[in-house]
C-alpha cells in the first residue's frame, strides 16, 4: 500500500525490452540502505519489486502486463518518475490508500495558470470516468490528486507549486500519457452492489 505522497524524483538510468516484460534501472535519492531485496516500490504509480540496487540506484522487473496497462514502456534513460516506498504501520496517511495497481492510461488535455497553483485538465477511458467523485480522490502517476469540475471523461485537479516541484507533473504537457489508479474505495462498493443486483434479481 501506498498513500501517493511522492518521496523523490528518480531518473531512469536504463531500461531494457524483452517479450517478457522489462528490466529498470533507476538513479534516486532515496535511502538505498534502508532498501530492501523484495521490497515494493511505486514508479509513477506502478508497484514494482526491487531486484538489485547499488550505489544511488535500484533495478526493478517490469511484467509483460504492467507495460501493456502502463505508461512504462514508454520510459528512456533520462525520463524523470515519481518514487514511493510503501506505507508502514508508523506512517502518516497523508494522501489516500493507494494500491500501486494502475487501472488504466489517461492524458493530460490541458494545463492552465491558477495564480501560483496550475489547473490541469485529464482525460480517462470510459469505463474508469464512473469511479471519479467531485472532491473524490485520484492517483495520477503515483501522485495522490483531488478531483473537481468532472465533464464526462474528462475532470481537473489543481496542482500547487510544491507538488509541481517535487513530483513529474512539472515536466507534462498537453497529449501527454499518464498512469490512473481510481480510488479502491469506490471499486469495492461498485463490486459489492453488483453482487447484490445479482442475489436480489436470483431470489426475485
Amino acid at each position: 500500500m501506498f498513500s501517493g505522497i511522492i518521496e523523490d524524483l528518480g531518473t531512469v538510468a536504463d531500461i531494457r525490452q524483452s517479450a517478457e516484460g522489462a528490466v529498470l534501472t533507476l538513479r534516486t535519492g532515496l535511502p538505498i540502505a534502508k532498501i530492501k531485496i523484495g521490497d515494493s516500490i511505486a514508479v509513477s504509480g506502478a508497484c514494482l519489486t526491487v531486484i538489485a540496487k547499488g550505489r544511488g540506484t535500484v533495478k526493478m522487473d517490469v511484467s509483460a502486463e504492467t507495460l501493456r496497462r502502463t505508461s512504462l514502456g514508454d520510459l528512456k534513460a533520462g525520463n524523470r518518475v515519481n518514487l514511493e516506498r510503501c506505507l508502514t504501520l508508523n506512517t502518516l496517511l497523508n494522501g489516500h490508500i493507494v494500491a500501486g495497481h494502475v487501472d488504466s492510461v489517461g492524458r493530460v488535455v490541458s494545463i492552465k495558470p491558477e495564480g501560483d497553483s496550475k489547473l490541469y485538465t485529464f482525460e480517462v477511458p470510459a469505463n474508469e470516468a464512473r469511479y471519479l467523485v467531485e472532491k473524490g480522490s485520484v492517483a495520477i502517476d503515483g501522485i495522490s490528486l483531488t478531483v473537481f469540475s468532472i465533464r464526462g471523461r474528462r475532470f481537473s485537479c489543481a496542482l500547487i507549486p510544491h507538488t509541481l516541484k517535487v513530483t513529474t507533473m512539472g515536466f507534462r504537457k498537453p497529449g501527454d500519457k499518464v498512469n490512473i489508479e481510481s480510488d479502491m474505495m469506490a471499486k469495492y462498493v461498485e463490486r459489492i452492489l453488483s453482487g447484490r443486483g445479482t442475489i436480489a434479481a436470483a431470489v426475485s
